[in-house]
């Protein structure tokens, strides 16, 4: 099994991705974004459901979420399912600015795969699916898919 070129190669796409990401025009830090995104996906969120869906301590998200809430991307709402716990939820600013770095990313995706055809960015995304998926199931922590 090549598990030295998957490893090298997995490197590389994350500092790559990063660059992408990294442009000036860019709204959110990628904490930011990717919190944005699982908040999005699953709704409203207290910080023990952030914890467990990242395995992140309550002192780090925290402080992410208190950034976050300066910069008016969410705020702290009472539970909707009538919890003790306050929850985060993105405001319209926030969904403003993870769909517009969101477009940013599809767009420089859509630029290197530019002389792909369908059917290999299909199977890119069918293996990055089970990789995804395998690294979940042994984490223990499923990121909701539509």
């Amino acid at each position: 099994m090549p598990l030295a070129q998957i490893e090298f190669e997995t490197m590389l796409l994350g500092r790559y991705m990063n660059l992408l990401s990294h442009r000036s025009n860019r709204l959110l830090d990628r904490s930011a974004y990717i919190l944005l995104s699982r908040i999005q996906a699953e709704g409203p969120m207290s910080i023990s459901q952030l914890s467990d869906a990242f395995g992140l301590d309550t002192s780090t998200l925290n402080r992410q979420t208190a950034a976050m809430m300066r910069a008016g991307v969410v705020e702290r709402i009472p539970d909707p399912e009538g919890g003790i716990a306050r929850k985060f939820s993105i405001t319209p600013e926030g969904e403003r600015q993870l769909e517009s770095d969101r477009a940013q990313n599809l767009d420089g995706l859509s630029k290197v795969l530019a002389d792909w055809t369908p059917k290999e960015a299909g199977q890119l995304a069918s293996c990055l699916d089970r990789l995804n998926r395998d690294i979940e199931r042994l984490d223990g922590r499923p990121w909701p898919r539509a």
